[in-house]
């Protein structure tokens, strides 16, 4: 009976660190490479056409460390592990972190998606969806009142099309003052009052304590639909900027290759730095990509483009690794292909 109970207790105590070791959260996060997903399932363009090779979204995955996750980290190449404020501002929840990278990637696919009509000589319009809260400051007084996701429907009685024109009329108003709010929130509509407080960084400035983003929806003709599932960030710009363009004209810009890259995308085609190049290097090279375009950043020591042929020589891949600054020198690389 006895050995019994000491045979249970030692199955409840390993039990108990098993759980431990990978459930109890770190406060690290871990990123390690993801990816190198196929475009074309993702971006349909209405009666586009087909290309025989592929463009290819590529993807850091990341994580808050429990201790075997960090663990498992430390031992594996390619794994990086941050403090989690580094990448989380403090008072920003998991929830609203990844709402604001959702937000991130739903600008890039509109910036990709203006950018690549312009350059098949193509016309796009904008049609504005409202204002609504990326991200809610729980120590302010919106922490009481808010939700990430909430829409903003009118301050005061004053109809909110825009973020910026709602922060200006807040931040004229003095610390005690109270602002009446209407808002949309899973098709309720909600009335409150809000005395402005403080930022507790910036004490001479008021506010609600919210962080507000203006959605636009981007009306084309032809129709451009993506499907990015649960990516978010906007390093994909100018992979879906190739995707639309390429499905869009009726030459193939792959030739038959399986391109990947990484960088945002602005509306003037200037390629932007990502975090992760080399995770993405190895990502790609991993799923058998032959081309990867990365972010040259005007030529500066240590640019994206610098790491990620680093990284392609540690792991002796045999892809094409590519600098860009812009849109058109991928487009040109693409043409001179055999």
């Amino acid at each position: 009976m006895k050995k019994r109970s000491t045979q249970l207790a030692v199955t409840a105590i390993v039990l108990v660190i098993i759980v431990f070791l990978t459930t109890y959260q770190l406060p690290y996060y871990v990123y390690q490479p993801g990816n190198a997903s196929k475009l074309d399932p993702m971006v349909s363009v209405e009666d586009g056409y087909s290309s025989k090779g592929d463009m290819h979204l590529v993807t850091v995955r990341g994580g808050q460390a429990t201790p075997a996750y960090y663990l498992w980290a430390k031992f594996h190449p390619y794994f990086q592990i941050h403090p989690i404020e580094d990448i989380r501002p403090e008072g920003i929840s998991q929830e609203e972190y990844n709402h604001i990278q959702m937000e991130y990637m739903d600008s890039s696919k509109n910036q990709a998606i203006a950018l690549a009509f312009q350059k098949a000589g193509l016309e796009v319009s904008y049609k504005n969806d409202g204002v609504y809260v990326s991200y809610v400051e729980d120590d302010m007084p919106a922490g009481k009142v808010f939700e990430t996701g909430d829409k903003i429907v009118s301050v005061d009685g004053i109809k909110v099309d825009e973020s910026e024109e709602s922060v200006e009329y807040v931040t004229q108003k003095e610390e005690g003052e109270t602002v009446n709010v209407v808002l949309m929130r899973n098709g309720e509509e909600i009335k409150d009052d809000i005395k402005l407080a403080p930022f507790p960084d910036d004490p001479d400035k008021v506010g609600m304590g919210v962080g507000l983003v203006t959605k636009r929806n981007i009306v084309t003709n032809p129709e451009v639909k993506i499907n990015s599932r649960e990516i978010g960030g906007p390093s994909a710009g100018l992979m879906f900027s190739l995707e639309i363009f390429d499905q869009l004209t009726e030459k193939d810009y792959t030739k038959g290759k399986q391109v990947c890259g990484t960088g945002t995308i602005n509306n003037d085609g200037e390629v932007g730095s990502i975090g992760g190049i080399d995770q993405k290097v190895v990502a790609s090279d991993n799923d058998g990509c032959n081309i990867f375009f990365a972010p040259n950043e005007g030529g500066r020591e240590n640019s994206n483009y610098e790491v990620a042929t680093e990284t392609g020589k540690k792991i002796d891949t045999n892809m094409d690794i590519v600098p860009v600054d812009t849109f058109q020198d991928a487009i040109e690389y693409l043409q001179e292909l055999q």
